[in-house]
């Protein structure tokens, strides 16, 4: 089965399945990560209105049901939020979406062999095809922020209130055209680079080490998951400060000036983010949140991984029984 050939585009369909089958389970947790994030934002010692992942999905689907506990599922769910997603959370020995010709490349041109799992270009890869799955997805991720931060009845933060996501995009693009489209864009690819860059070489490197040692065997759900939720849990530590700026940069209110540009009130960049809610909210305020982010990485990074790694076999395996038609000249 491992010989049959698997283009760099099926693997972005197969990978696409994969995270849609994710996203639809770990959303929950991004609400109440969201909400948590933004409550208390640029206040000292402010009253919580939520007090933990638990208590803010309680709250949530008790006053606004289950639309409350999936909002945000549309974009987040969408094809375009797949298509980037594609690019870094398509892993498999062979293809691996942008990862691995990235890697392959970086190899060649260090003269590494290609087939040769080193950290410095593995980390190089990750970080790349997360960078470019950030700027393709960014309107939805903005969109998916707002909504899930949107409560009509325990709101924080900012509140922007979108019938659906098709209005949520109308709505930025009739208020700011392409600014509001990449609106946090910096923050969400330095956000996508720090955990992309620990993601797959996380990933790959636990799943190695246990095939290795005879802790599990290459095609064992055991050995996907095992490395699912290191990986998972590396991404959690290394981007949970940039992960809050990006809610915070994307959910922010804006101002037109008179020259027509339009500005967030509270932040002009990500870093500038990162030290007003120091000055203000102490060092913890970068970890708002974390708990919730870890419930949302673990299924997402497991669901999403061992699915892709199920049904790219399931399609290989389909693939290898259609046989070419036979002529008769």
């Amino acid at each position: 089965m491992s010989s049959v050939p698997i283009s760099t585009g099926e693997t972005f369909i197969v990978g696409g399945i994969a995270a849609c089958t994710a996203v639809t389970i770990s959303n929950p947790f991004e609400v109440a990560k969201v909400r948590l994030q933004l409550q208390g934002e640029l206040a000292k010692g402010a009253e919580k209105v939520y007090k933990n992942v638990g208590d803010t999905l309680t709250k949530t689907w008790k006053n606004e049901g289950f639309g409350g506990i999936q909002r945000g599922l549309g974009p987040a769910a969408s094809w375009f939020y797949i298509v980037p997603t594609t690019l870094n959370l398509t892993y498999h020995d062979e293809y691996a979406g942008f990862y691995e010709p990235i890697r392959r490349t970086v190899n060649k041109l260090a003269g590494i062999q290609p087939d040769e799992q080193v950290a410095a270009t593995s980390i190089m890869a990750g970080a790349a095809s997360g960078v470019a799955g950030a700027m393709c997805g960014n309107p939805f991720f903005l969109i998916k922020a707002r909504m899930q931060a949107y409560s009509p009845v325990l709101p924080v933060g900012t509140q922007h209130y979108y019938k659906n996501s098709v209005d949520a995009l109308k709505s930025v693009w009739r208020a700011e055209r392409w600014k509001g489209m990449i609106r946090g864009m910096d923050a969400a690819v330095i956000r996508t680079a720090m955990g992309s860059s620990v993601q797959l070489p996380s990933y790959n490197w636990t799943k190695r080490t246990l095939i290795e040692n005879g802790l599990g065997r290459a095609d064992s759900t055991w050995t996907f998951l095992a490395s699912s939720a290191v990986s998972g849990a590396c991404v959690c530590m290394v981007m949970q400060p940039a992960d809050t700026a990006l809610t915070r940069m994307y959910n922010q209110p804006t101002q037109t000036l008179a020259n027509g540009k339009t500005v967030g009130l509270l932040y002009s960049n990500p870093f500038d983010c990162l030290w007003k809610t120091l000055k203000t909210e102490g060092a913890l305020a970068w970890y708002k949140g974390t708990t919730a982010h870890f419930l949302r990485i673990a299924p997402h990074t497991i669901v999403t991984l061992t699915a892709n790694e199920v049904y790219l076999g399931w399609y290989k395996a389909a693939k290898s029984k259609v046989k070419p038609a036979v002529t008769h000249e």
